[in-house]
């Protein structure tokens, strides 16, 4: 966590706790006890330091849940799942992640602006897997009735996945940006790369002429983000990059399960190149500018006056 900032440093434009009600009614009741549990934690010190990164990683699992359940469900599918059963595999994971999506939205762990956002990386996702798997980008395991050409269904729940971490942890960590470029600007570049994701193979590559845009636009853009009592900076470059690791390892985890193989990986499964985070690297860059779309980038707020309650978890 970069630049972390205690309640005496924050400068003048920290964050300010977010409202509640941007919370779903389980979070607001973990929100509640949570602050009950750490009013008494230190404020200072090794200890105040270990607290803070305890409730980021805290922060960071909750944002994580519907990808998570998606991961757990595939590999258990794969390690135990019966082939000799009438419902293929394939049809069985479609089946689980709709009902994971159902729970998250019956129990309110998610919101309707979650779900516009889930339903937008359901679209795009599913686009772009038609295509690649057309093209022999990579392939999925066969089976099942539940499936668009040689894409099963489940696999819009995965982009999905990236779209609801992206926009719970924009709430949970009430995410605030210094020097965030136009919206307009970033749809442009974010609309050329997921074109070259499909024109690349016609045409020339220009992967690395939009990774240069992203890197441009976004040089002196700043995230900032409150964890528990501190507010925290981080250059919004290296959350991409970040978010885009945790995924190359979520995408190493998919294929050694069998799940979807890269060509490489046919003979024997191999390590997903690092090359591949370049790829999702520049898939934030759309990602987060979906997300905007629901969510409009907001801008630090003056610090809370002094003697203010405590921060919300």
């Amino acid at each position: 966590m970069p630049e972390p900032t205690t309640p005496a440093e924050l400068p003048p434009r920290a964050a300010a706790p977010a409202d509640r009600h941007e919370l779903t009614a389980v979070e607001r009741w973990i929100d509640s006890r949570a602050n009950r549990l750490l009013r008494d934690a230190p404020s200072g010190g090794g200890r105040a330091r270990l607290v803070e990164f305890l409730v980021f990683g805290a922060k960071q699992a909750w944002a994580c849940i519907f990808g998570a359940a998606m991961l757990v469900v595939i590999v258990a599918a794969r390690l135990w799942y019966p082939d000799d059963v009438w419902l293929a595999r394939n049809d069985a994971l479609v089946i689980a992640a709709i009902a994971i999506q159902v729970v998250m939205i019956a129990t309110r762990l998610e919101t309707g602006r979650e779900l516009w956002v889930i339903v937008l990386f359901h679209i795009v996702g599913t686009g772009m897997e038609l295509f690649k798997t057309g093209v022999g980008s990579w392939e999925y395991d066969g089976g099942g009735v539940l499936h668009l050409g040689a894409v099963p269904l489940y696999t819009g729940f995965m982009y999905a996945a990236v779209g609801s971490y992206m926009v719970r942890v924009y709430r949970l960590f009430d995410l605030r940006f210094d020097r965030y470029p136009r919206v307009w600007l970033t749809t442009l570049i974010a609309a050329g790369i997921y074109v070259n994701f499909f024109s690349q193979h016609y045409i020339v590559d220009l992967r690395w002429v939009l990774l240069a845009a992203v890197l441009v636009v976004f040089a002196r853009t700043m995230m900032h983000y409150r964890v528990f009592r501190g507010t925290h900076r981080m250059p919004v470059l290296l959350s991409f990059l970040l978010v885009a690791c945790f995924i190359w390892i979520a995408e190493n985890i998919g294929t050694v399960t069998g799940a979807w193989l890269y060509p490489n990986q046919e003979d024997g499964w191999q390590l997903v190149p690092l090359t591949k985070l370049v790829s999702w690297f520049l898939l934030m860059m759309i990602s987060v500018v979906m997300v905007t779309w629901v969510y409009p980038p907001k801008p630090p707020i003056e610090r809370d006056a002094p003697g203010a309650a405590l921060r919300r978890v």
